[in-house]
């Protein structure tokens, strides 16, 4: 009796679309097969992507508004100098009606001012959106690269809080501000157009450049540790700096450098600015919000251990959804006025706003005084640094990178956040970056353009469902972060601890990222210490050269290598006898 073979397994739908999409133009044009990718895990990459990234529609809006945008005393109204009479009863004997003045823009905030910052908060919510959503469709179809593509934390901190100042108490305008975004992206534009960003980030030494991937890793972590962007188990100390957190709301206080006068008279010190809610007085530990986020994070963690595909999604979806519910120890629109508003805007689910005045509010005013192009260069060189190590450790972390640092795709990735710069001035924001966020989608399988362009059609959905994506609480996208910053942390196996000529620049990177804040920190610290500690070496090798130093009888080298990985050019031999090399 013949028995026949095993009944052939179809395959699944998903598979089947996966295939047909691999073998179509759009497949073949994203590299879906070469890649080692399929059209479902790009998608799920991208969403992977939005969701970690998604908190920047609501932070970055809130920031930006914080500098007051182009509202001004003119929006201001007129008060009566009783509150509770209103301009038109204002007519008793000792009652007068104050006419606004500069004073109106800090608190007690004029009604006026008010709306106006209720009005600009919304138009750089969707200034975020499209400067954000034409970015990643430029890098997505262009670079097909897996990368997102959103207006950058930190330089946003820095246009409002420094350049613009709070509320417009700074040195230039919130117009003129955008002026100087505007230029220094065409800056930024044509230095990456005639290819020498490539050749300004190939400098960047070996130990350096494949440390700042780690680096990244800590200060995606330190973020998700933190209370504005993450679960809140750090806290501000004034004496340690940092310490243990995680308590509730009602415990947290505000922090602001003040200077107290003769007359006993409190102010904030000029420049400075009150941070909110990052000092636990008591009850650490016992925030239902930080154990929630701790959920969030083991759900998460659990998955990556079982290799379950979406980790980092279902973490999210979780932790956020749970926090939708109000009337809960863990809501996202707690019982108070800033609360009921968040609640309001929930509730309206589809939301569709125009820009009213960010847009093209560009001025050119001040642009002969120097705080104008202090500004300016200070923009250009930390987007240089900033944006060229962070695509350059994402394609690490991807594993496109080669052993020059050139990845394929670098020349269209270079000029997808530049020209975003330009745009997003156009409409209202600060600079735009790749963001380090895209290694979570990264972390998903995402390797291709698709990626990037399924987070360009989530910010097209957020023009419509901005009030849902504005939702989703810090505490649960701590977690992700966190765990990326986990998993970016591999790289450092590659440098050679044992050289201390790599082992210091290496760990000083690591170092600052996180503690300063800043990418572009780390890199110049890193930098800076790679050439101190080379440099003797370096001068001695160009004199053993040109024979004004005689050196010893030693075969071994100084390499000056200008790609910081290779192709180096022997400028001299005999280092004192020394059996190490140099590396730049």
């Amino acid at each position: 009796m013949e028995t026949g073979g095993p009944p052939e397994l179809k395959p699944s739908p998903l598979t089947r679309l996966n295939t047909f999409v691999a073998k179509t133009r759009v497949g073949k044009r994203f590299k879906l097969t070469e890649r080692n990718t399929t059209f479902t895990t790009e998608l799920r990459a991208g969403t992977a992507t939005f969701l970690t990234m998604a908190y920047i529609l609501a932070v970055n809006a809130s920031i930006l508004s914080d500098s007051g945008g182009p509202c001004s005393v003119a929006n201001c109204v007129p008060l009566c100098s009783d509150a509770s009479v209103s301009v038109a009863n204002c007519t008793g004997p000792t009652q007068r009606v104050i006419q606004p003045d500069e004073s109106c823009k800090f608190a007690p905030v004029n009604p006026g001012y008010t709306e106006c910052l209720t009005t600009i908060r919304k138009d750089l919510i969707v200034a975020t959106v499209a400067s954000s959503l034409i970015g990643c469709v430029i890098m997505g179809v262009f670079a097909n690269l897996p990368l997102a593509l959103a207006p950058g934390m930190g330089a946003n901190a820095y246009f409002a809080y420094t350049v613009v100042g709070f509320h417009g108490s700074g040195n230039i305008s919130y117009e003129n501000a955008l002026a100087a975004v505007f230029i220094e992206g065409l800056i930024f534009l044509l230095i990456s157009a005639v290819g020498l960003r490539a050749q300004l980030a190939k400098l960047i030494p070996k130990p350096v450049r494949i440390s700042s991937s780690a680096g990244i890793g800590l200060f995606l972590a330190f973020i998700g540790l933190q209370n504005n962007q993450g679960i809140g188990l750090i806290g501000f100390s004034s004496s340690t700096l940092i310490t243990i957190g995680a308590c509730p709301a009602s415990s947290r206080v505000s922090v602001a450098p003040v200077v107290t006068f003769p007359n006993g008279t409190v102010a904030l010190l000029p420049g400075g600015s009150v941070s909110g809610d990052i000092m636990c007085l008591h009850n650490r530990m016992e925030s239902p919000t930080f154990w929630l986020g701790v959920v969030g994070f083991v759900i998460i963690a659990y998955c990556l251990i079982k290799n379950v595909k979406g980790a980092m999604i279902y973490g999210i979806v979780f932790v956020t959804a749970v926090s939708w519910f109000r009337n809960t120890d863990v809501t996202a629109f707690p019982k108070t006025p800033q609360g009921d508003s968040a609640y309001e805007y929930f509730k309206k689910v589809v939301d569709i706003h125009t820009i009213q005045s960010t847009a093209g509010a560009l001025s050119f005013s001040n642009i002969n005084k120097g705080y104008f192009w202090e500004a300016l260069v200070t923009f250009l060189y930390v987007d240089i640094l900033d944006t060229t190590g962070t695509l350059y450790s994402m394609a690490r972390f991807a594993g496109f990178a080669n052993s020059n640092g050139e990845f394929e795709g670098q020349y269209f990735a270079f000029m997808s956040d530049a020209s975003s710069i330009v745009i997003g001035s156009l409409l209202g924001t600060s600079p735009v970056t790749t963001f380090i966020e895209s290694s979570t989608g990264i972390r998903e399988g995402g390797r291709t353009g698709m990626t990037a362009l399924t987070v360009a059609g989530y910010f097209m959905l957020a023009f419509f469902f901005t009030p849902l994506l504005a939702s989703i609480p810090a505490w649960a996208v701590g977690p992700p972060l966190i765990l990326v910053g986990v998993l970016m942390m591999r790289s450092v196996v590659e440098i050679d601890w044992d050289d201390m000529r790599q082992a210091v620049p290496a760990f000083i990177t690591l170092l600052l990222m996180p503690l300063t804040y800043s990418i572009a920190y780390g890199l110049i610290g890193g930098i800076g210490t790679y050439i101190v500690l080379n440099f003797y070496d370096w001068v001695q090798g160009v004199l053993c050269k040109y024979g004004i130093v005689k050196g010893g009888r030693s075969n071994d080298t100084v390499v000056i290598n200008g790609s910081a990985a290779g192709d180096g050019v022997v400028v001299g031999n005999s280092v004192n006898g020394s059996d190490k090399s140099v590396e730049v």
